[in-house]
């Protein structure tokens, strides 16, 4: 039993001396090539950054930078695959008659237009329900009839807490008139240009034809 198992294992380890030995020796028959480039777009011949480019049937790549350049470790024969978001992709063979390791390109895409079907928006189910919103629709002002409305309420005697009629606001307006003077004297005179009653009166005057041009 312990002569079938020593040659058991003689077998195994000629087998697998042989198929390291082939596998070290597809290896180093196959020549690796440093592949680099720049990619580029064929309207404009600009950089396009951040293309993809990967080695057919493997998981082995690299992208372009900001500038479309890559850089990566192939083999002779090798299929390069550039695809990038709005370009057609491209493919490019690595020669196999290299006399050197190294090997320079410059890849051109095309861009990829996609054409998408006419689609209409409403923000209603119906037309019928968006035509009776619109019709419904209460619009804000535009800034004339704003400005009109503040206009409106700066002529109005309430805007300033007066009420009853023009005599009380003659009245009220004497008094405070007379508590300004009393409270600023010996001080510097107070700018009316703030002053509510102030602007009332000018309003007033200006109403009533007291302001007319001499």
């Amino acid at each position: 039993m312990g002569r079938y198992l020593v040659v058991l294992f003689v077998l195994l380890s000629v087998l697998f001396n042989q198929g390291f030995a082939q596998t070290t020796s597809k290896i180093r028959n196959e020549k690796l090539v440093q592949f680099s480039g720049v990619v580029v777009s064929s309207d404009s011949l600009m950089q396009i950054p951040f293309v993809s480019v990967m080695i057919k049937g493997s998981r082995h790549g690299t992208i372009s930078d900001y500038n479309g350049f890559f850089s990566l470790v192939a083999q002779e024969n090798d299929i390069i695959v550039f695809s990038a978001i709005g370009f057609k992709p491209a493919t490019f063979v690595i020669p196999d008659s290299l006399e050197d390791s190294k090997y320079s390109m410059i890849e051109i895409l095309s861009a990829d237009t996609f054409y998408l079907k006419e689609m209409l928006i409403l923000p209603w189910p119906t037309k019928e329900q968006f035509k009776q919103a619109f019709l419904s629709l209460d619009l804000p002002d535009d800034d004339a009839a704003r400005a009109q409305r503040n206009l409106d309420q700066v002529r109005n005697p309430e805007y300033y807490g007066f009420s009853g009629d023009s005599r009380m606001m003659n009245q009220q307006l004497m008094l405070q008139q007379q508590n300004a003077r009393v409270y600023g004297s010996g001080a510097i005179p107070l700018n009316n240009l703030m002053n509510p009653f102030a602007w009332a009166k000018f309003i007033s005057d200006w109403r009533s034809g007291k302001l007319k041009r001499q």
